[in-house]
C-alpha cells in the first residue's frame, strides 16, 4: 500500500513530517493541495476515512483567523465544510498521513513511528 501524505510544500510541519519520513527511508508520495489540485470527491474520501469533517479543519492557522465571523459561523456540516476547504486548501489540517483506510493527522514522530510500523 503507497503511502500519502497531503499538505501544502511550504508548510513547516509539512517539511518537519517529511523529513522524518525521509530519514526513516519510507517511501510515500506528495500530494500538495495547491500544485495538484483538490476535488470535491477527493475530499469526501478524506473525510470519510479520517471519520468526521471537524478535524480536518484547521482554526488555528492565519487561514482561519482571516475569515469573517459569518464564514466560520455557516460550516455546520460536511457540505459546508467541503466547500470552505476546497474554495481554502489552507485551511486542512496537516500533514494528512493516509495508507489505505488509516490516517494521521498531525506530526509527531512516535505517532510517525507508530503509523508506519503498522501494517495495513
Amino acid at each position: 500500500m503507497t503511502l500519502m501524505m497531503y499538505g501544502i510544500k511550504n508548510c513547516d510541519t509539512i517539511k518537519k513530517a517529511r523529513r522524518w519520513l525521509e530519514e526513516h527511508q519510507i517511501a510515500y508520495q506528495f500530494h500538495n493541495y495547491r500544485a495538484d489540485g483538490l476535488e470535491q470527491s477527493q475530499l469526501t474520501a478524506l473525510i470519510r476515512l479520517v471519520g468526521d469533517w471537524q478535524p480536518l479543519i484547521n482554526t488555528r492557522g492565519t487561514t482561519w483567523s482571516q475569515l469573517s465571523d459569518a464564514q466560520r459561523a455557516a460550516v455546520t456540516d460536511a457540505e459546508s465544510a467541503c466547500a470552505l476547504l476546497l474554495a481554502h486548501p489552507a485551511l486542512i489540517k496537516r500533514p494528512l498521513l493516509v495508507s489505505g483506510e488509516r490516517t494521521l493527522l498531525g506530526f509527531n514522530a512516535e505517532s510517525y513511528h507508530a503509523f508506519t510500523a503498522e501494517k495495513e
